[in-house]
Parts: C-alpha cells; structure tokens; sequence
C-alpha cells in the first residue's frame, strides 16, 4: 500500500488494515490480569479456535513464551479437534470474532456440561453465545470490520495472548514496545513494494508462505486465498526443500519469511535453479533473493510480518483487479452455530 493513503483506501479491508496501528497504541495490556492467577494456578494454557482467530493469536504467543523459555504448558488446535482431548486440567482460551462460531461453541457447551471452570472467551461482539458460555468472557475494543477478510482484530486477539503469557511469567515485555511497535506496523503497511516483485506474485500459478511456525505464513496463507483468490499453501521450517520441490512449478513463487541465513544457499539450489521458481523474501536483514525490507521490533517481529504480507497482498489483489472486500464464497462466519 504505496503511501499513507493509496488511491485504493476506499477499500473497507485496506481501511481496517490501516486502523491496526492505533489498534496497538490504544492496547491495554492489563485486560489480562483477571486471567493471571487461575492460568497460572492450572500451569497450562490451550488455545482453540478457528482461522484467522487461532492461527497467528494463538502460535505467536506460544513461539513467543518458548523463545523465553518460560514454563507455562501452551498448546492450540481447532475447536472441533480440541473435543477429543482431556481438557479437565487445562485453561481454555476460545477465540472467535463473532462468538458464533459452531465448533468453539460445542468445545464449551462440553466444557460447561462437565463441570470445566476455567473456560474464557475472547469475542469481537458482545454478548455472544461464546461469551456467556465463558467464565469470563473478553471483547475486543477495535470495532467491527469492513471487510471478510479479518486484519485488526487479528492483531488485537494475537496483543491478547502475547499480553497474557507474558503477564503469567511476570515479563511485561509488550506494553515498553507498543508504540515503537505501531510504528513499525504502521512503516511496513505502507512501504512501496517494487513493482517487479508484486507482478511476479500477480502471476504466480501457486504463492507459498515459508518460514517458522509461529502462526505468521499460515495466516498469510489463508489471507492469500481471501485477498488474492490464488492457491497457497505454507511450507513450515524448510520444508520446502524436503520433498515438495517435486511437483512445484516455474511459475510459484516461495515467499519466505525471515530466512535462515544458513539455508539460504540450499533454497537457492534447490528452488531457484532446480525448478526455476523465485524466491521473495520478507526479511529485516538483506537476503540473497529479492527482499521487502521490515523494521524490526524486540519480541514483537510477527506483527510487523504479519503487516507486510497484507500490504504485498493488497498490491497482488489490485494487481489483479479483484475486490478485496468481497469474496465470492468465503464467509465473515465461517461455520456457524445454529440452536
């Protein structure tokens, strides 16, 4: 997105994307401390929820809390996945901006029925039916979106989490780095991309997202089907230089973020010469593969990625000619509960 105001800001995506900052400044990292002492108390955490509610809020948070090596147990999987496991012992943290979503609702109706009493809710709306199953429930302050694609709330939802594991360990780390932080989001939103590189990705049989598994590349995944329309996927780690290279085509492109620098060589090898793809990198140092530039922020980088990829998809979409606020079959509720 070229600019504070691109000519495309009429966009209600591009214009929730670009509320993200004051998103960040405005975030009220004690909202959490109800949650401190009975998480702390159980000593594990399982996130649940579905999409873009789960991906990067959840695994940013648990990447984040294992980089410091902090003892709380995390884990995450989808809320239908989540009613196969023994959830007696754990805190659950279910998030979904409708609070209407089917598979997180029926986790904390059995929840409930079982006598669970560490059940908490993070919701966009109020007064939802995820939220009166909690005990208790939070809602996010940014406001509804105008757009399916969900941006700001994503970002409040992942503030949420980092917010709360650091508020268990006793390492306040975000709320010294907010506003340094929205201003980082704020330069990577509106960077110029070259030319060049968005064209490549316009025309790109499958774009694929590599790089840690820390909920970054597979979100961006998912926006890349609602933003783009192409076919995505994300390659976690290296894996993609481990196999899928045989049915990978000239025409992909690996977008790869944050590369290893001793593994540049090999995807070189392997992707750019052995196929003939390209690879782009999203990286706060200089590669050697066409790179989109990122400021870096201590503890809080997946934000600023996360800001980069939106702004290189929105140039893809306009590239195309696609409307980036409506997709043809994707929906704001993915799976709805009705009862």
């Amino acid at each position: 997105m070229n600019g504070q105001q691109p000519p495309y800001s009429g966009f209600g995506l591009v214009q929730d994307m670009l509320q993200t900052p004051q998103v960040i400044r405005a975030f009220n990292a004690d909202v959490v401390r109800p949650l401190v002492d009975p998480i702390r108390a159980a000593n594990k955490l399982h996130f649940t929820g579905e999409g873009s509610s789960r991906l990067f809020p959840a695994k940013n948070a648990m990447a984040h809390s294992r980089r410091h090596g902090w003892r709380l147990g995390l884990h995450t999987d989808a809320g239908r996945q989540s009613q196969d496991y023994d959830l007696r012992d754990w805190a659950v943290l279910g998030m979904s901006n409708s609070g209407r979503t089917a598979e997180v609702i029926r986790l904390f109706t059995a929840l409930k029925d079982a006598g669970h009493d560490r059940r908490y809710s993070l919701t966009a709306m109020p007064q939802s039916t995820l939220e009166s199953l909690a005990s208790p429930g939070f809602v996010l302050q940014c406001g509804k979106e105008g757009a399916v694609a969900a941006t700001k709330s994503v970002i409040e939802q992942a503030l949420f989490c980092q917010a709360l594991v650091e508020a268990i360990a006793g390492e306040p780390l975000l709320a010294k780095r907010q506003h340094e932080l929205a201003d980082a989001v704020q330069q990577a939103l509106t960077a110029p991309i070259d030319r060049a590189i968005v064209d490549r990705l316009a025309k790109a049989g499958t774009i694929y997202f590599a790089g840690r598994n820390d909920g970054v590349g597979e979100e961006l995944t998912l926006k890349t089907n609602e933003i783009t329309r192409k076919r995505s996927d994300f390659l976690e780690g290296t894996y993609a230089v481990h196999g899928i290279e045989e049915i990978m085509n000239a025409d992909d492109v690996v977008v790869w973020i944050e590369p290893y620098p001793e593994s540049e060589q090999k995807f070189h090898d392997v992707l750019v010469k052995g196929v003939g793809l390209s690879v782009i990198a999203l990286s706060s140092r200089p590669t050697m593969f066409p790179t989109i530039a990122l400021p870096a922020v201590a503890d809080a980088n997946g934000f600023v990625q996360m800001a980069a990829g939106w702004n290189l998809l929105v140039e893809i979409g306009v590239a195309l000619g696609v409307d980036v606020d409506k997709p043809t079959r994707a929906r704001k509720v993915g799976n709805e509960f009705a009862g």
